[in-house]
């Protein structure tokens, strides 16, 4: 019997491609609700700073429910253009250098690799990255 499904985790990430810092929350689920979580803390992490984040059009960026925190800016992509949010390099390298031609036992396996991985991520490797001239 094949029991087909899958079962995922979460990361929301953003990070300054000029300095390498970067905020990351492990989430359960992708949704406005989650969206508005990560939008909150990373208000809190950032007290007093103004953020511009770059989002594409998924369905929980853009919620008629999303709360924006004061001093955080979203700038929406446009559609079917996620090679143009920085971000979306370190998904790249990710998969590259931590996920290909590896068969994972178990979610968390692949949980855990991600996370070793993630420590390596430093400031100098996120500039690396993710810096772009057109931001």
């Amino acid at each position: 019997m094949v029991r087909p499904g899958y079962k995922n985790f979460y990361l929301f990430a953003a990070t300054n491609p000029k300095t390498g810092e970067e905020f990351t929350l492990q989430l359960p689920s992708v949704d406005t609700d989650m969206m508005n979580l990560y939008l909150s803390h990373m208000h809190e992490e950032h007290p007093g700073k103004r953020i511009l984040l770059v989002l594409d059009c998924a369905g929980w960026h853009k919620a008629k429910d999303l709360h924006v925190p004061n001093g955080i800016e979203l700038f929406y992509l446009p559609p079917y253009s996620p090679e143009l949010n920085p971000i979306e390099r370190l998904w790249q390298w990710l998969r590259r250098h931590v996920c290909r031609n590896r068969l994972f036992g178990s979610l968390n396996e692949l949980e855990e690799a991600i996370v070793k991985a993630w420590h390596l991520v430093k400031p100098e490797l996120m500039k690396t990255l993710c810096n772009c001239t057109y931001l």
